[in-house]
């Protein structure tokens, strides 16, 4: 059985070319201790893997590993070191014993799938007599990449056997039908991915490069961060994948595009061995003056924080899991030489790393390794404790191991308080007592599993600042709490005051410059969203903000400023006294009234002449009194339109020209008569006064019976009127009812028509002075007015309208003054021979 998981992992991952040159020269476990219950492991002890040709004709080089990765030592020296505690512990598993395999992964799919059938089958790699079908381990730890995991779970996932990852983040593995013993202690990269984006938002960076690595780990988490990015309005310029087998070349094309493209922020979703290359890389061609933004993967790597990268990764920002303290790890660290197992070759390699000596003695150039140096006097990221992230994970791994199994075997649950030991048992019993440990660690840590094998998603935002002292160190800047809500869980405290330790200016990453309050922003074709030209609202919108994508219209009184960034009040219009055309119109409108006064006091002055007498001046009186009122309405259409305003301008113009055009009937009416007369004794007959009286008052009447009903039933009314001109308010009065309105023009028309008719009837009657004449002249000329007002009042906009109103009831005011009282006056002022009674009667002489 386990055979056949060999083949299948080996086909499912890499060449079975490659697969075999593994098989043939294998040096595993680099360390183990034998137990009543073994847990495996799998780190990247090693970052470089050989690639050797395949020719096809030779046997195949075997495939070996080198470059020793002391952070990740440090990690399967804390999973021995939580070994060691439990194994010492009296309350957890206490008469059971654990023991360890260890397994280098070397970063790499090959590996990771020899290291898993390994840990599964034993050390045996030939087909052997037997093949036991249970596995020489109970659970395994890591592995320290996402992809290497994934093949691991490939053969292990087949018989439940459980895989507690410290550092595998791929989103993917939290797919519980896929991988359902799979468990980790590091959060998923799905939290991970979209704090980033909201991490980028937040310094409002909307235009990013991003490079990841070309594995499960980099690809996953990088599209996840995109989608993320997308709906905070965060636009990616570039997307590169680099792997640390890559050609040169590759890396160096990679860099070049980096330092092309106008994006001052780059995100890299990259694992250490990818990132340590891409930095090489960078120091060639110079690249600087970026922001970097990082993933948990290297963002707290102590070997990358050395003076030869800071000047390309000082400032940097991103996300880490929580630092923790482990007591007596140190201790226990300083411990390891290689006297404890002088035949462990892995022992002799870090030694070698760390001290930069060689056991060998003919190695040229180096010192000899006596094996008595002192650790304690090296830092390095082995023996650095200030930064245990990762290390925290295995730490609790193993812990969640060991509950596990402590509740699997009822260990306490007897009265001598000892463990069940069951020899035979299945994997999948503990993933089933796996997914339920809850237990809190010496530091008050809780440590729990959700349905998918994830743990509980808290960040913490660490920044690359200087110390005095000049050497980078990670400063705490922000938190991130998935479980909180959406708009509590991301937290800063301090970075826009401190960044990077006073040492830079905040970078400035966008694509197109802000759009300042008063433009929208217009997306340029064929160009992602963040790039986009400025271009100024529309007249009656307004943007009060920076980078708007739309300009707001603004409510119906209000209008846009100069700069388009705020609603101003429209500016309310109306015809007033204060500007030009109003204050025109209301000296005209006082120098008639004035001048009709004038003609008054003058036909008061002649009262008992026979031309006054001749005239009827008892309807001259009125009419001149009537004259009077329809001079002085017109100031009731200019100034600010109210209720009562509204309502008196119409009612006072319908019935004072009502007045008049009665008086002007009543006198046509009089002339027809008197020069119809038979006898000549009685040439000009009186009309009887109270005749005259009544017809003026019923005809007036009649004009205020319809101005009440039309103030009854539809009064006019103060109208903020938009409708002519949107940037202007034209305050005016509304007619209320348009029929009301119309009535009363059309009443004062039909007397003004009914006037004409009767004066043009009697304009050649034969006598020196006949009055018919100068009333058909009155009333030409006031038809004419007001014929052409109605067509001038539907088309004038705004205020015009009411100045076309007040001009034609002056020029009608005008006209009638003019032609029935200018002849008089100018009789009685110049010509006073004329007004006697015998120049009154006398004939026309052409008749």
């Amino acid at each position: 059985m386990l055979l056949f998981v060999l083949f299948v992992g080996a086909f499912g991952v890499e060449e079975n070319t490659e697969h075999c040159e593994m098989l043939g020269n294998p040096e595993f476990p680099l360390l183990s201790k034998d137990g009543d219950i073994t847990i495996g492991g799998a780190f990247s002890i090693h970052s470089q893997i050989s690639k050797p040709s395949l020719s096809f004709t030779d046997v195949p080089e075997a495939l070996t590993c080198s470059r020793i990765q002391l952070r990740e030592f440090r990690f399967v020296q804390t999973m021995i070191f939580a070994i060691q505690e439990i194994n010492n512990s009296s309350s957890l598993l206490p008469n059971i014993s654990i023991g360890y395999k260890i397994f280098d992964s070397c970063g790499s799919t090959l590996p990771s799938t020899r290291a898993v059938m390994d840990l599964m089958n034993g050390q045996e790699t030939t087909l052997g007599e037997t093949c036991s079908s249970q596995s020489s381990v109970h659970a395994i730890i890591g592995a320290s990449e996402s992809s290497s995991t994934i093949v691991m779970l490939q053969s292990s996932g087949i018989f439940q056997i459980p895989v507690i990852s410290h550092f595998a983040t791929c989103a993917c593995l939290s797919n519980r039908k896929k991988y359902p013993s799979f468990f980790r202690t590091i959060p998923s990269d799905y939290y991970q991915s979209r704090a980033l984006a909201k991490l980028v938002k937040h310094f409002g960076w909307k235009w990013v490069g991003a490079v990841r690595s070309d594995n499960d780990y980099g690809n996953n988490g990088m599209a996840t961060f995109i989608k993320a990015a997308n709906q905070e309005g965060v636009c990616i310029e570039y997307s590169e994948a680099i792997s640390r087998t890559d050609a040169s070349g590759q890396i160096a094309k990679v860099v070049k595009m980096i330092q092309r493209g106008s994006a001052r922020v780059l995100v890299a979703f990259v694992a250490q061995g990818e990132m340590e290359v891409l930095l090489d890389e960078a120091l060639k061609q110079n690249l600087t003056g970026l922001q970097w933004v990082g993933s948990e993967s290297w963002i707290t790597a102590g070997h990358l924080a050395t003076k030869r990268y800071s000047g390309i990764l000082i400032g940097t920002l991103g996300f880490t899991i929580r630092k923790t303290k482990i007591t007596g790890l140190r201790e226990f660290l300083l411990q390891v030489k290689p006297g404890q197992d002088p035949h462990n070759n892995l022992l002799r390699e870090f030694w070698e790393a760390t001290f930069g000596c060689s056991f060998q003695s003919d190695l040229y150039g180096q010192a000899l390794c006596s094996g008595s140096e002192i650790l304690e006097e090296i830092k390095n990221p082995f023996t650095d404790v200030s930064e245990l992230r990762i290390s925290s994970n295995v730490y609790k791994a193993v812990y969640a191991v060991a509950h596990a199994m402590h509740n699997m075997l009822k260990c306490g649950e007897v009265l001598n308080r000892q463990c069940i030991w069951k020899k035979d048992f299945e994997p999948k019993q503990v993933v089933k007592h796996l997914q339920t440990v809850n237990f809190t660690l010496q530091s008050g840590e809780r440590v729990y599993f959700d349905r998918n094998g994830d743990p509980a998603a808290t960040y913490e935002l660490v920044n690359w600042q200087r110390n005095q002292a000049g050497d980078t160190v990670f400063v705490a800047v922000g938190s991130y709490d998935a479980s909180l809500p959406n708009e509590k869980q991301f937290i800063m405290n301090g970075i826009n005051t401190t960044w990077a330790g006073g040492s830079l200016k905040r970078p400035v990453s966008v694509c197109s410059e802000s759009c300042p309050p008063g433009f929208r922003q217009a997306v340029i074709k064929g160009k992602p969203i963040c790039c986009f030209s400025c271009i100024a609202c529309a007249a009656g919108e307004i943007t009060n903000s920076s980078n708007s994508a739309e300009c707001s219209r603004c409510p119906l009184e209000y209008w846009s400023n100069q700069d388009y960034s705020q609603c101003v009040p429209k500016v309310i219009e109306f015809l007033s006294y204060g500007e030009t055309m109003g204050a025109l119109l209301t000296a005209f409108s006082l120098f008639g009234a004035s001048l009709t006064l004038a003609v008054l006091c003058v036909f008061f002055r002649f009262r008992h002449t026979p031309l006054v007498k001749a005239s009827n001046s008892e309807l001259s009186f009125l009419l001149l009194f009537s004259l009077t009122l329809c001079f002085l309405c017109s100031l009731t259409f200019i100034g600010q339109p109210t209720e009562l305003s509204c309502m008196l301008r119409h009612t006072a113009f319908g019935i004072t020209f009502a007045l008049c055009m009665s008086c002007i009937l009543a006198k046509t009416i009089a002339v027809v008569m008197a020069f119809k007369a038979k006898r000549p004794s009685n040439t000009v007959p009186q009309c009887s006064a109270l005749l005259q009286r009544t017809n003026v008052l019923s005809s007036t009447l009649l004009q205020v019976l319809v101005c009440v009903l039309w103030l009854t039933l539809a009064p006019p009314f103060p109208y903020k009127n938009s409708a002519h001109t949107t940037e202007r308010i034209i305050l005016e009065c509304n007619v209320g009812s348009p029929i009301g309105f119309w009535a009363v023009l059309g009443y004062i028309g039909l007397l003004a028509l009914m006037c004409f008719i009767l004066a043009f009837l009697a304009r050649k009657l034969p006598d020196n002075f006949n009055e018919a004449k100068f009333i058909t002249f009155s009333m030409l000329i006031f038809c004419a007015v007001w014929a052409t007002f109605i067509p001038a009042y539907v088309s004038s906009p705004g205020k015009f309208t009411v100045a076309v109103e007040i001009f034609a009831i002056l020029a009608s005011s005008f006209g009638l003054l003019f032609c029935i009282f200018a002849p008089k006056c100018y009789i009685l002022l110049l010509r006073p021979e004329r007004n006697t009674k015998k120049h009154m009667m006398r004939r026309n002489q052409s008749k």
